[in-house]
């Protein structure tokens, strides 16, 4: 074994490099099943974010279904998900350029079977279909994003329908007919859901301020032979309990998760004689065996049988697979070494299962599951990169004392190299990392990004604050009206942690974050004295001028994070980092697309000139053609050089590797 070389951290020459993760990499997104194939959306940074409908046949040849310019990509809520369905090889999906929704059948380019949008604009989304085969037709989500049609009302007890309006449509599978409004009145619909004979629907909804982790009604209606809606029925739900994914077993049951108990648990509705109703619990226990529905079109279970289901559940951060006898209640985990799922994409068939996955060893992947011999097979890796094990820093779970006696829980990983050694007595720099959502959760599945910071010498803290995902409805309210506290406590927290634990560099502690962790980022460096250094990837620096200016999905989602606007104006002036830059004493770096209509980007420009006037080092890297969130090869590369570049001239470290430079204001 070759001795190994003394640089400081920071400094170590890696074999992970910008080019590598953005050149073999791309992001896997919605799977589904028909017949022996398997469909799933790849996005491309190499074609600059364009996302690609992939299909696998059984000869194990992959073909590429969408050709260029298409990208199927829905934006209802903005965050989409759900953008395609397939059938007997028939594909239906939504085109991103457009947003109209094009059939593309075997060996023909697609045609669209929506009106065409009016003057350039997209008039309408859709999402989240599923195809309703006795009546040739496809029942989804709609958005409109034009003045209300007179047949689309509120009254005094429905949603508000303030901006753009969300039913359930129809829709004739040719476009030859016109679009059928199913459901209309409230402000969200979601998981419209046919039973195996075509009778019967089931979707959820909700309204404003509820976000769908707070609470949705889940109703399911018969279907008239000319296809309309009759006996609509609230089955469960309510403002304070979340349900999601409704889901029809073979033999006709309607199966849900619900979170009444604090939990997200499996539960099963019967309707038996005389319209005598039941809820039945599966299998109570303290897991989550679904996760925030950000976007739609997740699965976290599926029926092999009418009596067995086979599920994905998170418990204390970690996901496992198993097969739950619904009769029963005994739950069989399969021995897989993955823990991370991937959007919670689980897809069965018959004796197989299709789902995303990933471990501390492997990228996110679509696997195939034989559930007889409980063999997994790779089909596709998120990365094709192959790196040397020993470069490889494996995630550690901690829990850590917060404010208020309470603890929280983090993601550890430690520098490793093994070509280099630090001087005696130095310890690394941290970086923490605040994740989105606020809802969100870290991973544990292996990411490049990640390890292109512990392979040069940095400590990366993962940290789940309070509010995050798979520890709780509980754990997942501790941020109720205290986002830019708790989440800042507990970041901080984390890091304070390690340094008294004498694990990190007190003097060199860096947060980053992208949207709503952008904001934590921003909040720490503004509120509290910790960190000396920051990145806000797309955060948000003014939480009044977020109330007023977002996108419906999230228009009242600060109600609950921190209070009814605009009678808690106070509460949105106190909390917003843009307002208090005279607390700010440290270099901060920002990113942000230009087409950002989550987070405009006027947000991030209004910090970088406050920070930049105050004298503080600063830089700000503004990227064309990206949104919320950044997909193209160039940009994803560019910010991860840029942000170790300005570590490293704000930290006083040498780079092993020369890279683009950035102009940091005041350095």
């Amino acid at each position: 074994m070759a001795k190994r070389q003394t640089a400081p951290f920071g400094s170590w020459k890696s074999p992970i490099s910008s080019d590598l993760i953005v050149g073999e990499s791309v992001g896997l997104g919605q799977l589904a099943l028909d017949g022996a194939d398997i469909y799933w959306v790849e996005t491309r940074p190499s074609e600059e974010g364009r996302q690609v409908l992939v299909k696998r046949t059984p000869d194990g040849q992959f073909h590429d279904l969408t050709p260029r310019p298409f990208s199927v990509r829905t934006r209802v809520h903005e965050y989409g998900g759900g953008a395609f369905i397939v059938a007997d090889g028939v594909v239906y999906f939504s085109n991103f350029l457009d947003q109209r929704l094009y059939c593309q059948r075997p060996g023909t380019p697609p045609e669209p079977i929506t009106p065409m949008p009016i003057n350039g604009e997209g008039e309408y989304r859709y999402a989240d279909g599923v195809i309703d085969q006795r009546r040739n037709r496809i029942i989804c989500v709609r958005e409109e994003h034009s003045p209300a049609p007179s047949d689309v009302t509120s009254d005094a007890t429905s949603g508000s329908n303030l901006g753009p309006v969300n039913t359930l449509v129809g829709i004739d599978c040719r476009g030859q007919r016109e679009q059928v409004l199913l459901v209309f009145g409230n402000d969200f619909y979601s998981s419209p859901r046919l039973n195996p004979q075509g009778t019967m629907l089931a979707w959820l909804t909700w309204n404003h301020p509820n976000m769908p982790w707070d609470g949705t009604e889940l109703w399911v209606s018969e279907i008239a032979e000319d296809g309309s809606l009759v006996n609509l029925h609230r089955v469960a739900g309510g403002e304070h309990e979340s349900i999601v994914e409704p889901r029809w077993s073979p033999d006709g049951v309607l199966h849900f998760v619900s979170d009444q108990t604090g939990w997200w648990n499996l539960y099963r509705w019967h309707q038996g004689q005389g319209n005598q109703e039941q809820i039945e619990a599966l299998l109570p226990m303290e897991a989550e065996f679904s996760r925030p529905h950000w976007v739609f079109g997740s699965a976290t279970y599926g029926f092999q049988s009418a009596n067995r289901l086979i599920c994905a559940y998170n418990r204390l951060g970690a996901w496992h697979l198993a097969s739950l006898d619904t009769n029963t209640g005994h739950l069989a985990s399969f021995p897989t070494s993955y823990t991370e799922m991937g959007r919670g994409d689980l897809r069965v068939q018959g004796d197989r299962a299709v789902f995303q996955a990933g471990s501390p060893s492997e990228p996110m992947s679509v696997l195939e599951l034989d559930l007889t011999t409980s063999a997994v097979t790779l089909i596709r890796r998120s990365s094709s990169s192959q790196i040397d094990s020993g470069y490889l820093s494996v995630p550690e779970s901690i829990e850590f004392p917060t404010e208020g006696g309470k603890s929280a829980h983090a993601i550890l990983y430690r520098p490793k190299n093994p070509d280099y050694a630090p001087p005696i007595g130095e310890k690394p720099p941290l970086l923490v990392k605040s994740h989105g959502g606020p809802t969100g959760a870290t991973s544990t599945s292996l990411d490049l990004q990640v390890q292109y910071w512990t392979s040069r010498g940095f400590a990366v803290l993962d940290v789940n604050y309070g509010g995050s995902t798979g520890y709780g409805r509980e754990y997942r309210e501790r941020l109720r009206g205290l986002w830019g506290i708790v989440d800042v406590d507990d970041c901080a927290n984390a890091a304070l942690f390690l340094v008294n634990q004498g694990e990190v560099d007190g003097r060199r502690l860096a947060i980053q974050g992208g949207s709503a962790g952008g904001y934590t980022t921003l909040a720490a460096l503004t509120f509290r004295d910790v960190f000396q250094a920051g990145a806000s990837h797309y955060g948000v620096s003014d939480l009044e001028a977020l109330a007023k200016e977002t996108h419906k999905f999230e228009s009242r989602y600060l109600d609950g994070l921190v209070g009814p606007y605009p009678q808690r104006r106070d509460l949105y002036l106190e909390r917003s980092p843009i307002r208090f830059t005279d607390r700010l004493s440290c270099p901060l770096i920002l990113f942000q697309g230009l087409e950002d209509k989550i987070v405009p980007p006027d947000q991030a420009e209004s910090m970088f000139n406050a920070v930049r006037d105050k004298g503080l080092p600063t830089a700000y890297l503004p990227f064309e053609g990206e949104q919320h969130g950044f997909r193209q090869a160039k940009n994803i590369k560019r910010a991860l050089d840029a942000q170790l570049y300005f570590f490293s001239r704000v930290f006083g470290f040498e780079l092993a590797e020369p890279v683009e430079p950035v102009t940091i204001e005041n350095l």
